[in-house]
């Protein structure tokens, strides 16, 4: 197989399936002339011309109306809002109209849309939040929020075929990952989680940017003697249940691990979820979550540390869930 950015696997996903079905197409701020901020859809203007991939005015709230009133007459349309923050102007049209379709026309009609969008890590109070939670919650959308360049593509290729709206989270600092993607087409499945890394003491879920992060951390760890086991549910709506209660009936410890604020972030529905499932009786410490301290992410590069979660944050976490394991472990505990 071939290694492709991230980016890379976006547009070849982007590209194959306009290629196969012509009622897809694309448009948004700076994806056409462009080619997106982060170069996703460049080229795609060349190949199919102004009438399958266009540009449009800033106006979130119009890019979403016409995504919705397209994907009702039948089109499959994907529309890019540049960074999450943004999606918040169009919240009416995407969590009212588009989520509510289905449930409205009772099945005869749903809106199949993906609306791909994208957070930052920090250095900016208002593309640095993280909002998957916000959809997550809004019954009628899917969620989707890759790690990898082959579960970019494979995603957002289930993304486009869905017969349902789609809020594929896609993160500034995994754009230039690598990794190898085939060139056919496949799909990954919703509500399928990855194994990341298998471990026996604890684990660790986590999504998008942050699984590098913890893969990092678990390294580290386990030169102290620590196993660590990473879950990348890679959809959060549908949530792959079943694979978190085995790793955490295996490991009796779980930590969650997201960029977003802390309280009222996906973790505590993880958390919740296995509160409540058969995996409860097997925990051995308490539940920890990792995340944004619940301040805006600041402008400043020097101040992101102090509010966005890095491997020290989630290093923390883990220490904290497993206690002292070894000699090591206890030495690095008290600094």
């Amino acid at each position: 197989m071939r290694a492709l950015q991230l980016r890379e696997a976006l547009r070849e996903a982007l590209l194959q399936e306009m290629e196969r079905d012509e009622r897809v197409f694309v448009f948004g701020e700076d994806v056409a002339a462009f080619g997106g901020l982060e170069g996703v859809t460049k080229g795609l203007l060349d190949r199919f011309g102004p009438e399958r991939i266009f540009d449009t005015p800033i106006s979130e709230s119009g890019i979403a109306g016409l995504a919705v009133g397209a994907s009702l007459m039948g089109m499959r349309p994907v529309v890019e809002m540049q960074f999450t923050g943004l999606t918040t102007i169009a919240m009416d049209q995407i969590a009212n109209s588009a989520a509510k379709a289905r449930y409205v026309h009772d099945g005869a009609m749903s809106a199949p849309l993906v609306v791909r969008t994208v957070t930052m890590s920090g250095g900016n109070v208002y593309m640095g939040q993280s909002l998957e939670a916000w959809f997550a919650h809004v019954p009628g959308l899917k969620v989707v929020a890759p790690s990898t360049p082959y579960d970019a593509k494979g995603l957002l290729t289930a993304s486009i075929r869905d017969p349902d709206p789609v809020v594929f989270v896609e993160h500034t600092a995994t754009y230039g990952t690598t990794g190898h993607v085939p060139q056919e087409q496949y799909t990954v499945s919703f509500g399928e989680a990855s194994v990341r890394r298998e471990g026996s003491d604890v684990t660790v879920v986590a999504w998008s940017s942050m699984v590098p992060v913890v893969e990092q951390a678990a390294d580290e760890l386990a030169a102290e003697g620590v196993s660590v086991e990473v879950i990348d549910p890679r959809t959060l709506v549908p949530f792959d249940t079943e694979a978190v209660v085995r790793s955490v009936s295996k490991t009796g410890r779980l930590v969650v691990a997201h960029e977003a604020v802390r309280r009222g972030g996906f973790g505590a529905e993880v958390a919740a979820v296995i509160a409540g499932s058969e995996a409860f009786e097997h925990l051995r410490s308490p539940i920890v979550r990792v995340g944004n301290r619940g301040v805006p992410v600041p402008h400043s590069a020097n101040l992101d540390k102090y509010v966005v979660p890095g491997k020290d944050d989630v290093l923390e976490g883990i220490r904290r869930a497993v206690g002292p394991r070894s000699p090591k472990a206890q030495m690095a505990k008290r600094g």
